[in-house]
């Protein structure tokens, strides 16, 4: 056994005074190499236009949560267990064997010259090396896996347009340095007599048993020790030099992407200043920096596209390629300035996309456009605004704030889908998407019997109701309407609703990029609250309750006080500090529920039943429990859905979905009802498909048709479902369908 006392080795052994000076300084130009390049990315985000959010805010705190969220490696576990555990085996082998030659440097370079001697002997020298060995071997295996899933099939969500060469060379040159790494040891193990009892280097004596068993000598191992100890070394500064300018700058962007992450993004999408500088993306000029640094972010790792419910069905939407060729583009845009200024190279000027996404015209290209640009316009059709490739992002990249940007792009261009172009119209001359008489909003509530819908601008109320634009206008989802009415009248709930004062609440009409539009629509809405009595708002429709919580209260009035196009008088901001509680249906009627207000004893029906979350109250809102209660509350069996709750499969009908045609294999809506009846547990057994959002009700429904659904399975809201409830409890025998 070796000697406590003799644990140590020699870090240059056989390099000599020539080989360790050269050493040092290929180390300090790879370092300095590596500074230049970080601060050469900075510096370019430093040119993105300014990001109307406080991303620093807090700094400390941001730090400490980004920190937690990447060394707990929480989010490469979400969806895919095997990429949690490989990329947490990279990352802290990856650490750790930094940390080991940071200490090794400390010691050499700092402690000793001070000291007079070494700390790295004895136990510490032991321990260090037991646990160097230890976290090498899960360095590779790692690499090791994400070699393994990369090369077994290459056709899957890690190949695309933007795989190159720099994503072989990436995961190659870390599984030599990490394999490298141990052959040094190994040998050194074999030529240093002394070191043949180190039996806490598990995986360097193993190597070294298999070099002896091979025939390698003590003197062979001198011999080409020193060679293979170079080739070593100047791989690991060959790839410290190379971090900033190519894919391992992820593992400096990401970190820095999470630190500057918003919350809420997607949920409520940034404010646009009144003069409209930066408003749309005609420019690279018109990104943040923040948008900058989430290209420089992306990992290729194909999560976003892989969850993109677009891109499932066949449409022309590639969340990745999107980010990533905004990022090409970018990069080719200063290489041909860089060019240009030094004569070395010609810029093409056809506007032509290369294949791997970046664009050579000098910047002259526009972002988006039908053709020509570095954006397809259809791209930006075909988005949802489902946030699906936002939660499944593992790096914090918010696409849909970029995307919104592109789209305003379009709108600004007139460059939108007819259909689109008639709903904005209706909605400026109307003030709804259907185009119908603002004095027919009410109309839904006429046969309700003795159930009296109070106007809530002319009497105090506990809720103001926000309807909306389907339940008051569409004949399927007036039938929610008034199952919602008769719910609150059957717990003695105080409501009323605004009748013609309602209007269309902006959600939807603002992610298609019609940023104006929604500020005429928010503007009118807060005024018209700002009349009214009442405690709290409730909304029928996830997407109005998103924008009435989220982005109302963001608007900044004041800023627009003075244009002559606004048609509001308001400087004030609305419900800033949130003293108004705003609430979906759901969450109100929740609470009734639990206060026994309904009646409900559990066991009223006996249906077997499947639950859809929709995106603006899930993954927007992260509201799943109330619906989910709702539904046992009237003893419904319930069973969930392969892809439920954050991994929720969009109907179709967001992001302007519902008022356009899309080219596409399947339709979401289609797609999602298979799943219904085929991939959940009860299978064909299931009898309702239950929903909590009048888009989706109206998107099922049509999907319920032309997929040939329509003896399957049958769609009803969480509120037709529980008004079936209440009337069977109180022996009524009129049920949900035939609801007026």
């Amino acid at each position: 056994m070796i000697p406590l006392q003799a644990a140590t080795r020699e870090t240059f052994w056989t390099i000599g005074p020539v080989g360790k000076a050269a050493f040092y300084w290929l180390a300090a130009v790879a370092i300095l190499v590596f500074l230049y390049g970080v601060y050469a990315r900075f510096a370019a985000y430093a040119r993105g236009s300014e990001d109307p959010r406080d991303r620093l805010s807090d700094l400390p705190a941001r730090t400490v949560a980004a920190t937690k969220t990447v060394l707990s490696n929480e989010n490469q576990f979400d969806r895919d267990l095997y990429a949690g555990v490989m990329h947490t085996f990279v990352l802290w082998g990856f650490l750790t064997l930094l940390v080991a030659t940071t200490i090794l440097g400390f010691d050499i370079d700092v402690y000793r010259p001070i000291a007079g001697e070494s700390f790295w002997v004895g136990e510490f020298y032991l321990a260090y090396q037991f646990v160097v060995d230890a976290f090498g071997l899960l360095f590779v295996v790692g690499v090791g896996m994400a070699m393994y899933r990369r090369y077994r099939e290459r056709d899957g969500r890690l190949w695309g347009k933007h795989t190159s060469l720099e994503d072989d060379a990436f995961v190659w040159t870390l599984f030599l340095l990490g394999v490298g790494g141990f052959v040094v040891q190994a040998l050194g193990i074999v030529g240093q007599p002394a070191r043949a009892d180190e039996t806490v280097s598990f995986i360097g004596m193993a190597m070294a048993a298999g070099f002896r068993w091979g025939g390698l000598t003590a003197g062979g191992a001198e011999a080409i020790y020193g060679v293979v100890w170079w080739s070593h070394s100047l791989l690991a500064f060959a790839f410290i030099a190379w971090i900033p300018y190519a894919k391992p700058f992820h593992m400096i962007s990401s970190f820095a992407n999470v630190v500057a992450r918003d919350e809420k993004a997607g949920a409520r999408l940034p404010n646009i200043p009144a003069d409209l500088d930066h408003t749309n993306a005609e420019s690279l000029e018109d990104f943040t920096w923040k948008e900058l640094l989430d290209g420089d972010a992306c990992t290729k790792c194909g999560r976003c596209t892989d969850a993109c419910p677009a891109d499932t069905v066949g449409r022309n939407l590639d969340p990745r390629d999107v980010i990533l060729d905004l990022k090409a583009y970018r990069e080719s845009v200063s290489d041909d300035a860089v060019a240009g200024a030094g004569g070395g190279r010609s810029v093409a000027t056809d506007g032509g996309v290369t294949d791997s996404g970046a664009v050579n015209d000098g910047g002259t290209v526009p972002i988006v456009a039908d053709e020509g640009g570095v954006i397809a316009s259809e791209s930006m059709e075909s988005c949802m605004s489902c946030m699906a490739c936002m939660d499944a992002c593992p790096v914090d990249i918010e696409h849909l704030t970029s995307f919104t940007k592109m789209n305003r792009q379009l709108v600004d261009e007139g460059a939108v889908d007819s259909n689109l172009q008639d709903v904005f119209q209706d909605v400026m001359q109307k003030g709804n998407a259907f185009g119908e008489s603002q004095s027919a909003r009410g109309d839904w509530a006429d046969n309700l019997d003795d159930i009296e819908v109070a106007d809530a601008r002319e009497r105090e109320v506990e809720y103001l109701w926000y309807v909306g634009d389907y339940p008051s206008f569409d004949d399927r989802n007036r039938k929610v309407a008034r199952a919602l009415a008769r719910l609150f009248d059957e717990a003695d709930v105080s409501f009323g609703i605004l009748f013609d004062d309602e209007k269309t609440d902006g959600n939807d009409i603002r992610r298609i990029g019609e940023e104006f539009l929604y500020l005429e629509l928010a503007g009118h809405h807060v005024e018209t609250f700002a009349d009214c009595e009442f405690d709290s708002i409730v909304c029928t429709d996830p997407h109005s309750y998103n924008t009435i919580e989220n982005e109302y209260p963001e608007v900044d009035f004041a800023e627009f006080a003075d244009d002559p196009m606004m048609p509001f008088d308001r400087e004030e901001p609305w419900n800033p500090e949130g003293e108004i509680d705003v609430f979906h249906w759901t969450q109100v009627v929740e609470e009734l529920v639990a206060d026994g207000r309904l009646n409900l004893s559990g066991d009223e029906l006996d249906y077997t039943v499947t639950y859809h979350d929709p995106c603006h109250l899930g993954r927007y809102n992260d509201e799943y429990e109330a619906p989910r209660e709702l539904i046992s509350a009237t003893g419904a069996d319930l069973y969930e859905m392969p892809r439920s709750r954050e991994d929720s499969f969009c109907c179709g009908g967001g992001g302007g979905g519902l008022w356009t045609e899309h080219d596409e294999d399947v339709k979401p809506s289609e797609e999602r009802l298979r799943e219904a009846v085929e991939d959940t547990d009860a299978g064909s057994a299931i009898e309702k498909f239950v929903v909590a959002c009048p888009m989706c009700t109206t998107m099922f429904e049509d999907g319920r048709k032309t997929g040939d659904f329509e003896e399957d399975v049958e769609i009803v809201d969480v509120a037709e479902l529980l008004i079936e409830a209440v009337e069977a409890g109180t022996g009524e025998a009129e049920s949900v369908g035939t609801v007026p």
